[in-house]
């Protein structure tokens, strides 16, 4: 959705080398915000985006107006109910369905043969995995790691909004997930003991309001109640009015 930062240049520069053209669509998708305030403060600075996906070697940046995309008398959306329906899906009702019905318009449009995606929206991910396979789709869904700041903090478009304090606090995201896994690695399997540890790092900064932690299965999404295998953590917690999500995969 533009406002380009270090996360998105790295999945330009995987899809280049790895391919013979490379698309990058710029649209913020009005289907998929829940307030329409949030919609309207979304950075944006077209320009800016251009010449650095110019830079990073982009062949067609696809920027639709709104109207092409979502036309007033649109009547078909696309839902992928059970892995929208938590997490996110509790705290934002319509949000999963915008992205699904938005992500099938573009890749009908655009055709891709592969398309990249980054682990930091873990959920989002998971539903375009899911309706890529029911839908049929014929391409390959490549998901690329987080890229973090120095200091933990996964890269973010809506880390520009933060202040400078609440850019400072929002460090205890990662901090918070890493000291769950290292409780695990430390021999920690109970999830509900795990839950409490990393909302109490939460609750020690002032000015974090957690809404979830959740220890899942990481295809299904599914709570589980003991770290048995491949788990995911997922997180969400509002820095001011601003919200952040974050999530780490342990064994």
């Amino acid at each position: 959705m533009g406002a380009f930062h270090e996360g998105h240049f790295s999945l330009m520069r995987k899809a280049n080398r790895e391919c013979d053209y490379l698309v990058v669509s710029l649209f913020v998708n009005p289907l998929q915000f829940d307030i329409a305030c949030d919609f309207d403060r979304y950075p944006r600075d077209t320009v800016r985006d251009q010449a650095l996906a110019e830079s990073h070697g982009v062949d067609l940046l696809f920027t639709p107006a709104p109207y092409e995309i979502v036309p007033s008398d649109i009547d078909t959306v696309v839902s992928v109910p059970s892995l929208s329906r938590r997490w996110e899906g509790a705290s934002r009702p319509d949000h999963f369905q915008g992205v699904a019905t938005i992500v099938t318009k573009l890749f009908q449009i655009v055709r891709p043969d592969v398309a990249y995606f980054g682990q930091k929206d873990y959920q989002q991910v998971a539903v375009i995995q899911q309706l890529a396979r029911d839908l049929h789709f014929d391409l390959k869904i490549r998901v690329m790691p987080t890229i973090r700041e120095k200091d933990g903090l996964a890269k973010s478009s809506r880390n520009q909004l933060l202040s400078p304090d609440d850019r400072a606090a929002a460090t205890v995201l990662y901090r918070a997930l890493h000291h769950a896994k290292q409780s695990v690695k430390g021999g920690e399997r109970d999830c509900r003991i795990l839950q409490k540890k990393v909302a109490l790092i939460l609750k020690k900064e002032r000015r974090a309001d957690l809404d979830y932690v959740a220890f899942c299965d990481p295809k299904t999404l599914e709570p589980v109640s003991l770290v048995t295998g491949k788990t995911v953590i997922l997180l969400a917690v509002r820095m001011g009015s601003i919200r952040l999500i974050d999530n780490l995969v342990i064994r």
